[in-house]
């Protein structure tokens, strides 16, 4: 049992309470031994029984306290005591962004984006040391006094088992994916669509769905589409619209593939927030007909080696079952939980699984003649594809020259594949082979995939998208394979942000991933004003420079940059010759420079020394001073007690110095002049100080 007051691991001492979620408390705490406070979260006691929970629990802690991130909760310590079992980690003063997101309402599309790029590069470094969150949700991201998003709670919802669900823990099925939802295998990508649920509630100030019990939102989760931000704020852009949706794709080989990716899109949404550049995997192609390579063949064959892997996991599976995370307590969306209910979905959640992998073993094992049953045909064929690909070599015809439908044939004749690319040629005649990636002579066997450069490139409709918005536009060019690109221009008769004209026309053939240039309306001359370069001028220049366009200041801040020097403009909210309506407000940037080193000192000041201060007695009063030689005070107090605890933290600069003053008194002494009169001189008091110079770390 914790109490106010009393020590753990003989370095912690228990302050106050301040946090309490589904699995564990969460203390105020003061390391004795740094001298500085921590947050210490302690297991509740029914899970600190769990022998099995708790190996998997200080495995994954353990794990996480190697974790060092400026935009992590660090993990410093992992102990047990007397049954109880903690984790000791940073202590940040702030607000969870789900207390932020109810005090706001919404965010801006920029202060959600801001934020996410920060949990993503949070998350990111946890990826690329194999460790996955999997409870990624506003309750476990941390907003610092200071402005700055820390994630919190690294791997513990993945020790976590089916004896250790309650209804608070089940908290997190409102962002959980549905990989998850399903019990099934999680990996970085769940983390990925758990941020996409995080990021539409940001936006929105809502969640993408809700329902009245746990079950019923992790289906909603399964099954039902995900709805698009715009519908709840429509001024939301397209680009970080498509950013959401990507994030929360059903199939995790549809979202981004790994945390990188995501925070590119993200930074390229601050700048061009309303251009089409999420790639979205393409369901026509994902769906085609595609030829079995040999490498293809050989890999099929290897999954059948591994199906005692698959029957040892199916069979840990009715053992356990994953769990979400632990609900903050700012956690608003707390269920009933019914365990009946909750068998019964686990049960069907296996035996569903467990027909899946069986049907999965059974056509591997009726390809490959593993169980030797009902594949005689199938195996005759593979071994005949095998056999031939592996003896029957020939040497690669000339196709140069040829039409393509001709080289096409020939190669075919021959047990070849044949793929086409397209190439723009003065000296070969439309439609006519230019060259094969396989070389005159080179041998080769039945079934190789023998790429033909034809000239000329196939066409295809521009579709007419005069009169549309410019996003329906964009949607409809890159749906049919072609690149876009955008101009502005005022109309007084096409209302702004619709296309004027295009080029090609719409119905004319152009050639696959050509451009298609849009004029795009502005809408009435008189009504807009074109925004003016800020970046890399002073303040006061980028100030007159808005006010000459016509323009308001807005928000004026400050950010440190590797790319501009300090003092001048690095960010503005509009880009340099878009056009916005007159009075805008632009808001902008200045450099604070690059980033500089800070350091930290922590250690024990120790009292005068013998060598420093001969005529000190102990027990004297002392005034001690720390200063940094940026002439910061570190610290200015007054003991008669050694040694002092020092703990600094964010200092300027590499080194300091101690000034130790402290008073001397002196007893009245007698003595005789030559006259041999007596003469007493009085006691009295004198103040002395020596320095001491030392040096920081760097943080």
């Amino acid at each position: 049992m914790i109490k106010i007051g009393m020590m753990l691991g003989d370095r912690y001492e228990i302050l106050e309470k301040i946090g309490t979620g589904g699995m564990s408390d969460v203390y105020k705490a003061r390391c004795h031994k740094l001298n500085r406070f921590v947050a210490v979260k302690v297991l509740k006691q029914e899970f600190s029984e769990n022998a099995n929970f708790v190996s998997k629990f200080r495995v994954e802690a353990q794990a996480a306290a190697g974790l060092m991130h400026p935009n992590i909760v660090n993990v410093y310590d992992v102990g047990e005591e007397n049954g109880i079992h903690y984790i000791v980690m940073e202590l940040v003063e702030g607000i969870t962004l789900k207390k932020y997101i109810e005090k706001k309402a919404r965010l801006s599309y920029k202060e959600a984006v801001s934020i996410a790029i920060q949990v993503s590069l949070g998350i990111e470094a946890a990826h690329n040391n194999h460790i996955i969150h999997r409870d990624i949700k506003p309750q476990n991201i941390i907003i610092s006094k200071e402005g700055k998003v820390k994630v919190t709670d690294f791997g513990i919802a993945k020790a976590a088992t089916s004896n250790t669900i309650t209804s608070n823990v089940m908290g997190s099925v409102h962002y959980t994916s549905p990989e998850q939802a399903r019990g099934g295998y999680s990996d970085e990508k769940s983390d990925i669509y758990s941020l996409g649920i995080t990021m539409f509630e940001m936006l929105t100030g809502r969640l993408p769905f809700n329902g009245e019990t746990t079950v019923a939102i992790a289906i909603k989760h399964i099954q039902e589409e995900m709805p698009s931000p715009q519908e709840f704020v429509p001024e939301i852009p397209y680009g970080v619209e498509q950013i959401v949706l990507k994030c929360c794709q059903k199939s995790p080989d549809r979202r981004y593939q790994s945390m990188a990716v995501l925070i590119d899109d993200l930074k390229q949404s601050l700048l061009n927030p309303e251009e089409a550049f999420v790639v979205m995997s393409d369901p026509e192609e994902e769906g085609a007909t595609k030829f079995i390579t040999d490498t293809e063949m050989a890999q099929i064959k290897k999954q059948s080696e591994r199906r005692d892997h698959m029957e040892d996991t199916l069979r840990l599976k009715t053992e356990t079952e994953p769990v979400m995370q632990e609900q903050e307590q700012d956690d608003e969306y707390e269920e009933d939980y019914d365990p009946k209910v909750e068998r019964i979905t686990t049960i069907l959640t296996i035996v569903a699984g467990l027909i899946i992998c069986g049907v999965i073993i059974f056509f591997v094992g009726k390809i490959t003649g593993m169980f030797g049953f009902g594949g005689g045909n199938t195996e005759s064929t593979v071994e005949s594809t095998v056999t031939e690909s592996t003896t029957d070599m020939f040497s690669m015809i000339s196709v140069e020259g040829m039409s393509m439908a001709e080289a096409q044939k020939k190669l075919t004749d021959m047990g070849l594949l044949v793929a086409i690319v397209y190439e723009e040629s003065d000296v070969y005649e439309k439609n006519e082979v230019i060259r094969a990636d396989i070389e005159e002579g080179t041998q080769i066997s039945a079934g190789t995939t023998v790429t033909l450069t034809v000239s000329g490139k196939e066409g295809r409709e521009v579709p007419d998208v005069e009169g549309y918005s410019y996003t329906e536009a964009v949607n409809l060019l890159t749906e049919r394979g072609f690149k876009y690109k955008k101009i502005e221009s005022y109309s007084a008769t096409v209302e702004s942000g619709l296309v004027i004209s295009q080029s090609p026309a719409g119905g004319q053939n152009a050639s696959i991933e050509s451009e298609v240039i849009l004029e795009v309306s502005l809408g009435p001359e008189e009504d807009k004003v074109r925004v003016p370069n800020l970046i890399g001028i002073p303040e006061d220049e980028a100030i007159a420079k808005i006010i000459e366009a016509g323009l308001q200041v807005g928000l004026v801040g400050e950010m440190n940059s590797e790319e501009y020097e300090e003092g001048v403009v690095c960010y503005q909210s509009y880009t340099e010759g878009s056009f916005v309506a007159q009075n805008t407000e632009v808001d902008f940037k200045v450099s604070l420079g690059s980033e500089t080193a800070t350091y930290k000192y922590n250690a024990s000041i120790e009292g005068p020394t013998i060598e420093e201060a001969p005529d000190y007695v102990a027990g004297t009063s002392v005034s001690v001073t720390v200063v940094a030689d940026n002439g910061k005070i570190l610290m200015d107090t007054t003991t008669t007690t050694f040694p002092l605890a020092g703990n600094f933290y964010g200092i300027a600069s590499p080194r300091g110095t101690i000034t130790f003053t402290y008073t001397v008194t002196t007893e009245s002494t007698t003595t005789t002049n030559e006259a041999g009169e007596v003469i007493t001189i009085p006691g009295g008091t004198e103040t002395k100080s020596f320095i001491r110079t030392v040096e920081f770390v760097e943080e």
